[in-house]
């Protein structure tokens, strides 16, 4: 008898634990949704290639048993960079298609605009896609979770204007930016790190929006001041490329820097022209491509899903090899939630990552993250572009923000 009531209780309490599983929205013993938006369209269109590599990695995951017996299913959805479209199309997938978690939601002005929403609703929005200070915020955004692919833009503008200054202490800035959040939290980083020097030694800033078709003009007057330094803040390539080339048309010859989303040879430095590329600066966290790496195997595996996968797309591109990198992190996460999906264990987990290493991130580079603590990425190292590829700087730079000791 006493058996039999043990019987009963212990399967009562399965019952009620797959129960309690099974209300975790997106959630199966087979599988587990993921909602995604990228820019398939629109004025960076070319960034749609994030949301291909992670269909191509994930299916790699699937057939290879997926995460604990789960396969992973992907709704990514086109917002053509508009954040209106994005706000239209996460709803679509956390109330229509009902996913358990958003992932890779790519824009800082696109994750704005559904990050209110995602945390009242609370589900995670996971390694989005944006290098902006604002998503460290446990306590304002506790489901928000970017994974950039450098240290946060005020610190990589900062990280910048040390590098500068230390070959010419005396060294005279001149900015183009993005006009956004993003852009204007980079400039901010610059005038904060020259500090009491800013108004003498930043001779120009100039924006641009997005939609522009040039911005020949902002660099133009930008030339016009014979600034020492050239700081290009954009999440576009298009004006990365527009930015080098017409700068060297003017035969202006600062000291480079672009945005570390920007350092991609495929989409910047070649249309630029690679000999007037040369010397380029970017801060970057993740692997540039290697085609035939002799020590590398993960640079290895990426190769060989690129070739099997995606065989029309460039692997050189910075884009498809971050995307590769992105792809792993959720695949960690989950992995290590075991059979613990509800959406506040991936959370938990995911804010409680320690010394991760995903097998694309630079040597040294490893990801942490805390209750306290939302800035995954603190670590770069400079890279130049020598007119064919990057090379990787000896110095690894951490991200020390105000007020910050980690």
């Amino acid at each position: 008898m006493r058996n039999s009531i043990l019987a009963a209780v212990l399967a009562a309490a399965m019952a009620c634990a797959v129960g309690a599983r099974a209300e975790t929205p997106g959630v199966t013993n087979s599988e587990i949704k993921i909602g995604n938006t990228v820019p398939y369209s629109g004025p960076v269109s070319s960034k749609g290639l994030t949301g291909r590599v992670i269909e191509a990695y994930f299916a790699m995951v699937n057939e290879k048993g997926g995460i604990n017996g789960r396969k992973l299913k992907l709704y990514s959805l086109d917002d053509a960079f508009s954040p209106p479209k994005t706000v239209e199309a996460v709803r679509r997938l956390v109330e229509g298609e009902e996913v358990a978690l958003m992932f890779a939601t790519f824009g800082t002005a696109q994750n704005v605009a559904i990050a209110k929403y995602l945390n009242t609703k609370k589900v995670p929005q996971l390694f989005l896609v944006s290098n902006s200070i604002q998503w460290d915020d446990p306590k304002g955004k506790p489901w928000s979770l970017a994974l950039p692919w450098a240290p946060p833009l005020y610190a990589e503008a900062g990280i910048d204007v040390a590098y500068a200054r230390k070959k010419n202490p005396e060294a005279r800035f001149a900015v183009l930016y993005q006009n956004d959040d993003a852009g204007r939290e980079y400039l901010k980083g610059v005038r904060d790190a020259l500090g009491a020097d800013a108004d003498r030694l930043l001779l120009s800033s100039q924006s641009f929006n997005v939609t522009d078709p040039t911005i020949d003009s902002q660099v133009a007057t930008l030339a016009s001041t014979k600034a020492d330094v050239f700081l290009i803040y954009s999440l576009t390539s298009r004006a990365c490329t527009q930015a080098i080339a017409k700068a060297e048309s003017l035969g202006w010859k600062p000291l480079r820097f672009v945005a570390s989303s920007c350092a991609n040879t495929q989409e910047v430095m070649e249309p630029a022209g690679l000999e007037v590329s040369r010397g380029v600066l970017a801060l970057g966290s993740v692997k540039p491509w290697d085609p035939a790496p002799a020590n590398d195997p993960a640079m290895s595996q990426y190769n060989k899903l690129m070739k099997d996968r995606l065989p029309n797309v460039d692997p050189s591109n910075l884009t498809t090899i971050y995307a590769y990198l992105l792809s792993q992190a959720p695949v960690d996460v989950l992995e290590r939630c075991g059979d613990d999906l509800s959406r506040e264990n991936i959370m938990k987990v995911a804010t409680s990552m320690k010394d991760v290493t995903l097998p694309m991130m630079l040597p040294g580079i490893k990801i942490n993250t805390g209750p306290d603590d939302y800035r995954p990425v603190k670590d770069g190292y400079m890279l130049e572009f020598d007119g064919k590829g990057w090379t990787i700087g000896k110095e690894l730079y951490h991200d020390i923000l105000p007020g910050r000791t980690n």
